[in-house]
């Protein structure tokens, strides 16, 4: 049996393995075959492996060479279904970047500067570069520090991701129906891409309160067929073709906040109602609720201002997405501080 050299990262509120790609086979299909074996499959439960069982914890982070400048590496985000038992590289993944910076220092990949180190990393799924800022006193990782993120226990040092050019990353333009209002099944919808193709919806239009537990929301399938069935639709209008088999775009039902902050949210992502809210979702709903024509707009709480600290509300607390716009109104930077955590490092047995 095959012994891979992985580490295990929690990064962000979702936890992956990290493998560098000289490690993986270069055939994508033996690649993604080996690595659901590791991950745990076919089990569901992934109790033969180390993935956990929920998308959340079924993430891998295949890493590189950079092939685009400025970058320093480069991160292939791969999703492994645990229920369905598929690999799709169809998406980023946001929280699992966090750990990305992480994995290069430690690996000797990108050596650490005194005081801060940036890791620029370029995002294979979709082709748009981040910078993360990490904390490397004395050249090495800090690793404690006094940055909370809902969905995680305790605090770390912050990682700071400033985003550069994730407009349209998946579908080639910020709104890609060409309308920040559409309509599926007689709901309004926005189909929008700031980084994840979300489709953003009132709660309300699907006779929600929105406050709902995840719990009891995977519970209500009528609510699901209802969500996929704009789901499917909503796919060849954002020019991502048929998603039967994909994993985006996400669901996205908004309802008024209920702490303080722009807007409350119930993520699908896109069969299991995420716990939290996911790093790229987040900046993609607070995009559509910046957005005067949007349903969301109706909703939101937005402050004055530019930049602009927007607090998205999901059920295990709230995410902060810092952005910045135009003259335009368009966002030409967003930003947010995540928090990464070396679980483990050694070899994963397929």
């Amino acid at each position: 049996m095959p012994a891979i050299p992985c580490a295990l990262i929690r990064g962000g509120t979702s936890r992956g393995a990290y493998f560098q790609a000289e490690d993986l086979p270069e055939d994508p299909a033996g690649r993604d075959a080996l690595l659901a074996r590791i991950m745990g499959g076919p089990d569901a439960l992934q109790v033969d492996g180390i993935g956990g069982g929920h998308p959340l914890t079924s993430k891998v982070a295949v890493i590189a060479p950079p092939t685009r400048q400025p970058a320093d590496v480069d991160y292939l985000f791969l999703q492994v279904d645990p229920a369905r038992q598929t690999v799709s590289d169809a998406q980023n993944c946001g929280n699992l970047l966090a750990g990305v910076g992480v994995f290069a220092i430690e690996r000797g990949l990108v050596p650490a500067r005194d005081g801060e180190t940036t890791v620029c990393v370029h995002m294979v799924n979709t082709g748009a570069l981040c910078r993360l800022v990490l904390r490397t006193p004395d050249r090495r990782l800090e690793v404690a520090g006094d940055t909370a993120i809902d969905g995680v226990p305790g605090t770390a040092a912050p990682i700071v991701c400033n985003y550069l050019d994730i407009a349209g990353s998946s579908c080639g333009a910020l709104l890609p129906t060409g309308h920040a209002v559409d309509e599926i099944d007689g709901v309004a919808v926005t189909c929008v891409d700031n980084g994840m193709p979300v489709v953003v919806l009132r709660a309300a239009d699907l006779g929600l309160e929105g406050a709902e537990s995840p719990e009891a929301l995977d519970g209500d399938e009528p609510l699901k067929e209802r969500l996929e069935s704009i789901r499917l639709q909503a796919g060849p209008r954002m020019r991502l073709g048929d998603v039967a088999a994909q994993s985006v775009p996400k669901m996205c039902l908004v309802s008024p906040p209920r702490r303080g902050g722009l807007v409350t949210t119930r993520t699908f992502i896109p069969h299991v109602c995420h716990r939290s809210i996911g790093v790229l979702g987040a900046v993609s709903t607070a995009t559509a609720c910046l957005l005067p024509e949007a349903p969301a707009a109706s909703l939101a709480d937005a402050p004055d201002g530019n930049p602009k600290a927007l607090d998205v509300e999901h059920p295990s607390g709230s995410f902060q997405v810092r952005m910045r716009l135009g003259p335009d109104g368009s966002v030409t930077e967003a930003g947010v501080v995540r928090t990464a955590r070396l679980l483990f490092s050694g070899t994963a047995i397929a």
